[in-house]
């Protein structure tokens, strides 16, 4: 896809089709999909992806946007506070903060019980996963495309990834190599099935 505005008419064309609500084609693999833009797009991917949401639900799709980055402020205001987590970065070394923060967030106990709990009370057709590139390093994308797996299953899931996808390994940025995951499909190479 040449332009951002292309790549959202596809994204749209293709979520809004029969074929991907009703998880059809996928040959027995689970519902996600992958979304990759230029890092340098993320202002104007966070506006597309607003624009994308509310295109979908006036024709009756209802999405439930899991923001990484919010529901991280979420735990962390529900923990103490932001202004703690700002005392312990003053007055720990880099690595101690990083466990602080790693901790408080416990991707099984409580990153993805909070998620699991969103979906639940949620009546969404879609899932769009977003702010990845804003929770990295404390937060890494293929972890929750794994962890997501058993709760997430009901209905398809986006992530919007900023950096690259080729189907084996995700490219943070298009820089820094994640582990490799395997069990997304490339947004960009689907076409729509109406």
């Amino acid at each position: 896809m040449s332009s951002t505005t292309q790549k959202f008419e596809h994204l749209f064309n293709v979520i809004s089709s029969k074929n991907f609500l009703n998880k059809e084609s996928l040959g027995g693999e689970i519902p996600f999909f992958i979304s990759t833009y230029k890092a340098e797009d993320e202002l104007r991917c966070k506006e597309e992806v607003l624009l994308l949401k509310k295109k979908l639900e006036n024709q009756g799709v209802p999405i439930l946007e899991l923001n990484l980055y919010h529901l991280v402020c979420e735990i962390l205001d529900a923990k103490g506070g932001m202004e703690r987590m700002f005392k312990v970065e003053k007055t720990k070394s880099k690595d101690k903060f990083l466990n602080a923060l790693q901790s408080s967030l416990n991707m099984h106990q409580v990153l993805m019980p909070l998620i699991k709990q969103k979906i639940e009370s949620n009546n969404a057709k879609v899932y769009f996963l977003t702010g990845i590139g804003l929770v990295f390093p404390f937060i890494r994308s293929h972890n929750v495309l794994n962890n997501l797996q058993n709760i997430a299953k009901d209905a398809p899931t986006v992530a919007f990834f900023p950096g690259d996808y080729n189907g084996h390994t995700l490219n943070l940025f298009g820089l820094l190599k994640d582990d490799n995951y395997y069990r997304a499909f490339n947004m960009d190479k689907i076409e729509a099935k109406l």
